[in-house]
């Protein structure tokens, strides 16, 4: 959906790269500091940013373009121009040497060159167009249109939508596990929705009634563990085989962005209205210890 600020922990009026830096004990320091600053022109409507490890990009949706940044150095590379409906997601099919973003406004996919950032097709998808995830062992991309509750998949050899998966409600950010399952945020019914790839059907609908509006999502594929983030300063920890609920973690208030780090094996929750970004470390699969929070802006 349209923000007018913070929607991942790296976006305001500049990306911010975070560093390591100590844990404390009992009331820990944050275990992130600001490192550096990259300015991404005026300020506007910004929404989701999306690390790709394959290309060493950073994607970040920017009013009517989407600007992409190289994750080692922090330059600018260019931006992907002329989406006058507004960004929002990004995938990459570094398969087919394509980025996809979307036009919210106007129901369309956008697909780009990854080298040059040219536009080279607009693909019908459905109105609120919003959330973008990616399937490696299909090679599909998946549109989350929110309002509609749809979600359009995309076969990147061919630039065509394959399927049109209806949810029956209305869905945020989406994660897929690299092994043929999407995870989607049931923003309207408090619910996790896993898709299989596959067969682009809904196979299970998990309940989390102590979350309430569903926004950011990342999924830890090793110790199969979905984060979901929850406008009511929660974060649900979900067991991806069966959909119970193992962890429900304070962050702060209005998230919604979730981030993995699966290195460290830490969760990273951005928290507009406090200007924070929550920080655990998972210890096992179902316990995590806080890190501190990060001070970032109010948005």
């Amino acid at each position: 959906m349209p923000r007018s600020s913070l929607s991942t922990p790296w976006v305001a009026t500049a990306m911010t790269l975070l560093m390591a830096g100590a844990a404390g004990a009992q009331t820990p320091p944050p275990a992130y500091a600001e490192a550096k600053s990259v300015p991404l022109g005026a300020p506007d409507r910004w929404d989701y940013v999306v690390f790709d490890a394959t290309t060493g990009r950073v994607f970040v949706a920017h009013g009517d373009k989407l600007a992409v940044v190289d994750a080692k150095t922090g330059a600018l590379v260019g931006q992907v121009e002329g989406i006058a409906g507004g960004t929002h997601g990004t995938g990459v099919s570094a398969a087919t040497g394509q980025g996809f973003t979307d036009n919210g406004r106007d129901g369309l996919a956008v697909a780009f060159d990854l080298k040059t950032l040219k536009i080279t097709k607009q693909i019908p998808a459905d109105k609120d167009a919003d959330a973008i995830a990616t399937d490696k062992a299909t090679g599909h991309v998946f549109v989350v249109e929110g309002d509609p509750g749809a979600i359009t998949v995309i076969d990147p050899k061919t630039d065509l939508a394959v399927a049109t998966i209806k949810a029956g409600e209305k869905m945020e950010y989406a994660a897929g596990d690299g092994h043929g399952t999407i995870y989607v945020a049931g923003e309207e019914k408090k619910d996790l929705l896993k898709i299989d790839a596959r067969t682009n059907q809904v196979v299970a609908r998990w309940p989390t009634p102590d979350c309430v509006s569903p926004h950011g999502l990342a999924v830890d594929a090793v110790s199969q563990r979905v984060f979901m983030g929850c406008i009511n300063s929660k974060l649900m920890v979900v067991d991806a085989r069966s959909g119970k609920v193992v962890a429900e973690l304070a962050i702060g208030r209005g998230s919604d962005a979730i981030a993995f780090d699966p290195q460290r094996k830490r969760v990273f929750s951005s928290n507009g209205l406090d200007g924070t970004i929550s920080v655990y470390q998972e210890v096992t699969p179902d316990t995590y210890k806080d890190l501190g929070a990060v001070t970032t802006a109010v948005s």
